[in-house]
């Protein structure tokens, strides 16, 4: 393993730009915020059911995802809302929104405007390393949030899982490997997600899913994260018994989106 990994770089950026938001909007502001917003969207009901008819067994969270560091711009006409309206149009269950502006381009204003825009729940997907951007996840009108374990030590896992939960949104909670996954299940996470990307590496296998799938209580919401590509992957995740995937770049450089939506999910 590198001594210095993409996301090292993507956690000392990170802790830089959460000081920048705090100084920028109390936290004060943000609770004042969350008091008008309306309920957040239940999460873990839109992965357990179907939603719409012959959807198949593995729901779609589909993902609002502009750039990454590995591959640069992925779609540069991208249009947040329209993109989200795409998605739930033909099926998905639920909406991610990467809100990382410096790696992947995205933003808080992405999640506000997709929020607005949709009915599905909307996931703010990023490297969430203080209590501060989970107030400021539900201020934007986030349903629910990503934890990353790989990137936080268990005390602040606790803190920020509870925290969310308070504040009613769902979590879903992600690992890569086997000691991550004991570390997510010590807090009792409602859903678990398998990230077959390894973020120290950005280098992704399928498989990561498969390893670990035995080792997942049957009662929790299992999401296999990245390298969904084709209906033959999709496949294998129902075979293995996974709830749900999240898929952003296979989707986002469609060509047809609501072609692909619809691969992926009947």
């Amino acid at each position: 393993m590198p001594e210095h990994t993409i996301l090292d770089e993507i956690i000392r950026w990170k802790r830089a730009e959460i000081a920048r938001a705090r100084s920028a909007v109390p936290l004060a502001a943000l609770r004042a915020r969350m008091a008008s917003l309306s309920p957040p969207r239940d999460l873990a009901t839109a992965l357990r059911s179907s939603q719409r008819p012959g959807a198949g067994p593995v729901r779609l969270i589909a993902e609002i995802k502009r750039a990454s560091p590995s591959k640069g711009l992925l779609r540069p006409d991208l249009d947040p809302v329209a993109l989200a309206g795409a998605f739930e149009a033909n099926g998905a269950a639920a909406i991610s929104v990467l809100t990382d502006q410096r790696f992947f381009r995205g933003s808080l204003d992405d999640l506000r405007n997709v929020r607005q825009g949709v009915s599905l729940p909307v996931l703010r997907k990023d490297f969430i390393l203080d209590a501060y951007q989970v107030y400021e996840a539900r201020a934007a009108g986030a349903d629910a949030i990503l934890l990353i374990v790989a990137a936080l030590d268990e005390g602040d896992l606790k803190l920020f899982h509870d925290l969310a939960r308070e504040l009613g949104m769902a979590v879903l909670v992600e690992v890569h490997d086997e000691a991550e996954l004991l570390r997510a299940l010590a807090i009792a996470p409602s859903i678990l997600g398998v990230n077959n990307r390894d973020l120290r590496t950005f280098e992704v296998d399928l498989e990561t899913t498969a390893r670990l799938r035995p080792l997942v209580p049957a009662d929790l919401i299992l999401v296999a994260e990245s390298g969904v590509h084709t209906r033959a992957d999709v496949e294998r995740l129902a075979a293995l018994g996974v709830d749900a995937m999240l898929v952003g770049e296979a989707l986002v450089r469609a060509r047809d989106v609501g072609q692909k939506v619809r691969e992926f999910i009947t």
